[in-house]
């Protein structure tokens, strides 16, 4: 039986991605769509200035906008994702948690929370359990679960397969695309030719989130991993993909081949939208690169190369599709590891 599904903010960036990545989806309908309400009651194809790479499906393009409002979603929807802005989100999903949704968000708010699972499927599938404690802490039904941000998603995987050596201290420098700002988020004059040495915020979620998602879960809570991490988050002129070059210190001795091998063998999941093997490793010290290698995958795998030694561990560069797997496909995913666990 297919779960009904709906996605909240569907006109904006995130929202368009949803809606590609649900269509001909093998477990999920989409069934409603939520916007602002100067989009409310409008055809979709009328409320969006449709931006994504394929063509709006023609069942979506017809379906009317709801309000982002639980009264006006229907009641048989198994499972919302979410890509509404933070501000809005923090407001407005909790409203549809006491209403007994489920919602998988992309959205930056209370990812930190003690009591809310940030998940990779792939990395820490067990902290899902922490639904249970946040519906004791909250009272709600419903339930709500966030996946990280795009440039710290991309770089996670890469240093799961490296804990196994014991690490202890990231460095890690980012090269990242426009679309992570928005469609009208950087403008042209300030990035052609250009490269922008800050993102408000972006450095301090690599910080944090990076560390509860390799944290350790007892049933109650996450302990966040020992290792310090230290982030420099930079905008240049790429369309998609972030680019991220790593410093990893660790505790025991592994070679360039051991942490290939490692990163190459790290256990992937039987989801839908899960690529057969997580991580890419590339033997060419230039890839990978953004537009040769974000859509791997279908834009869901991660790439790493140019693995060195260093003399306190290994330094290397890796990247994903920040709009797939860094957001929209990260969520969708989320959401698929929700229906496999029984969540919904």
């Amino acid at each position: 039986m297919a779960v009904r599904v709906g996605i909240l903010g569907a006109t904006g960036a995130v929202g368009q991605r949803f809606i590609q990545l649900l269509e001909d989806h093998p477990t999920f309908e989409l069934a409603a769509l939520t916007a602002s309400e100067s989009s409310a009651g409008k055809r979709y194809d009328e409320a969006a200035k449709w931006r994504v790479n394929t063509p709006i499906p023609d069942d979506v393009a017809a379906m009317e906008v709801g309000s982002t409002d639980p009264a006006d979603v229907p009641d048989d929807i198994d499972l919302l994702f979410s890509s509404l802005p933070s501000s809005v989100a923090a407001e407005v999903e909790p409203e549809f948690l006491e209403a007994g949704y489920v919602v998988s968000s992309n959205s930056s708010n209370d990812r930190m929370a003690p009591d809310v699972p940030l998940t990779i499927p792939e990395i820490n599938p067990e902290h899902l359990d922490l639904i249970e404690v946040q519906r004791d802490e909250r009272g709600w039904d419903g339930a709500l679960v966030k996946n990280p941000n795009c440039s710290t998603i991309t770089m996670v995987p890469t240093l799961a397969a490296l804990d196994q050596f014991g690490l202890e201290r990231v460095d890690v420098t980012t090269l990242q695309a426009v679309s992570g700002a928005g469609y009208d988020g950087v403008t042209s004059m300030e990035i052609i030719d250009n490269a922008i040495p800050h993102i408000g915020g972006e450095e301090e979620k690599m910080e944090t989130e990076s560390r509860k998602l390799l944290g350790s879960f007892d049933g109650a809570e996450v302990a966040l991993h020992g290792a310090e991490v230290n982030a420099s988050c930079n905008r240049i002129p790429t369309l998609d993909g972030h680019l991220e070059s790593v410093f990893a210190d660790l505790a025991d001795d592994a070679s360039p081949e051991d942490v290939a091998a490692a990163m190459r063998e790290y256990p992937g999941v039987d989801l839908p939208s899960a690529p057969e093997q997580l991580i890419h490793v590339f033997e060419d010290n230039f890839r990978p690169q953004p537009r040769l290698d974000r859509e791997r995958g279908d834009g869901m795998q991660i790439s790493a190369g140019g693995i060195q030694a260093t003399e306190r561990g290994v330094k290397y560069n890796c990247l994903a599709h920040n709009t797939i797997r860094g957001a929209a496909g990260a969520s969708v995913l989320n959401g698929e590891l929700l229906a496999q666990e029984g969540w919904i």
